[in-house]
């Protein structure tokens, strides 16, 4: 049952850095598409894992290896479960999405490509989404293709029907856009690729956090995630796989934990999904990563994703009577972002001079140059939002902007005169 408002007073206070001042404001943090703040109980659980039972997970039969271990693979039930995943083995612990991208793509052209196969990806894919792909490009000789995207920054099925031909591989898309805020149809791409017997991989780090996954009613044979995004540690990401994908694609590393035997002359490799995970791993990051996920139970996916919605019709409202203010990616089906550009202000500039009011922004090309190139722009402002964010604190990034806008147009009708 959905709450009627977020305590979001109280929410803030689970958030310690979120009370610091910048300059001598307060802090007004809207770089969530980039990395989320981590609350009190994340922050705790890591301490007391380094204070308390800290140990190697796995190998050990002491106690502390034991304990450490089980909380790791609840972790891993933690995980299985918020996203659905009928066993826990589907559930493989990366470095990060990053990670979990290039092990797919090592994993799955080694051993399902061959040269000239094809590989499916849209425009607005991350970097992280593509360079890997491109990499086995090099090595295999596959082919890449990519979806066009509409004006308001929307894929169209029949786009896609249009590139899959018998040489297709792979469906490789991002669930949420990182700069446009695009909800992408993604049961409908995996029903099209299923329909033409191709698998499809849904890159959801940017939508795990804000929304109801179910990997299993979305039916997609891959999904990748990271912890940071979610209110928990770095260097801790999540590859799902179906496990008959699992058994089928070879290792991408080397090295202790994913052996069951090592001689000179061969090697057998462990059960899902330790065969996958080589050497040793943030354990406590992992472990955290638990704790994080508890976080966002508490609170209540429903409850984040229509507030979050009401601050992005909210600021998307106040930041259009903004004159010559353009909003990148204007999808109804949309999520917590909005990229944007003023008149001819450099987005570098903006984000310099918003971080004197205390406003954390992103600006650039938010790893994603071929979509800045397919937009005629070489980058933008990103403000990115989460549930501790408030109205208020999307009134204090309007008037900042305003104010900036002033001053640049000030100084351009002075310019003007002067020549």
């Amino acid at each position: 049952m959905l709450k009627m408002n977020l305590d979001v007073g109280n929410i803030r206070k689970d958030f310690p850095i979120l009370s610091q001042k910048i300059y001598g404001k307060s802090l007004v943090y809207l770089d969530n598409a980039a990395t989320t703040q981590k609350p009190l109980s994340v922050i705790q659980k890591i301490n007391k894992i380094y204070t308390s039972i800290n140990s190697n997970v796995h190998r050990g039969v002491h106690y502390l290896s034991q304990l450490t271990t089980n909380l790791y693979e609840e972790t891993r039930k933690i995980v299985q479960n918020y996203i659905n995943a009928s066993n826990s083995s589907e559930i493989v612990f990366t470095r990060g999405t990053t990670e979990s991208i290039n092990l797919l793509a090592s994993s799955f052209c080694r051993s399902q490509c061959c040269k000239e196969d094809e590989i499916i990806l849209t425009v607005m894919e991350h970097h992280a989404n593509i360079v890997p792909w491109q990499i086995q490009s090099d090595i295999i000789g596959i082919k890449i293709k990519v979806i066009p995207i509409t004006e308001i920054g929307e894929v169209q099925l029949e786009n896609i029907e249009h590139l899959i031909s018998s040489k297709t591989k792979l469906i490789a898309v991002t669930s949420i856009s990182n700069v446009l805020g695009t909800i992408n149809p993604v049961a409908d791409i995996i029903r099209l690729g299923h329909s033409y017997g191709i698998p499809v991989m849904v890159d959801a780090a940017q939508s795990v956090q804000h929304m109801k996954t179910d990997v299993k009613l979305l039916d997609c044979d891959f999904m990748v995630f990271s912890s940071h995004k979610m209110y928990g540690a770095t260097g801790v990401g999540v590859l799902y796989a179906k496990e008959n994908w699992l058994d089928k694609l070879p290792p991408y590393q080397g090295g202790g934990e994913m052996i069951t035997n090592v001689t000179f002359k061969k090697t057998t490799f462990n059960k899902l999904p330790l065969k996958f995970e080589a050497g040793t791993p943030d354990y406590v990051g992992v472990i955290a990563f638990g704790e994080a996920i508890r976080y966002i139970e508490s609170v209540g996916l429903n409850n984040i994703y229509c507030y979050e919605q009401k601050l992005l019709n909210y600021a998307t409202e106040k930041l259009m009577q903004i004159p010559k203010l353009k909003i990148f990616g204007n999808s109804y089906f949309k999520s917590s972002i909005i990229s944007f550009l003023v008149d001819d202000i450099h987005y570098y500039d903006m984000g310099v001079l918003l971080d004197q009011f205390g406003i954390a922004v992103r600006t650039g090309h938010h790893c994603a140059q071929p979509l800045m190139n397919a937009l005629g722009i070489d980058g933008t402002v990103r403000a990115s939002f989460a549930f501790y964010n408030t109205k208020s604190e999307i009134d204090i990034l309007v008037n900042a902007v305003r104010h900036i806008t002033s001053i640049f147009r000030a100084k351009q009708k002075v310019k003007t005169q002067f020549y």
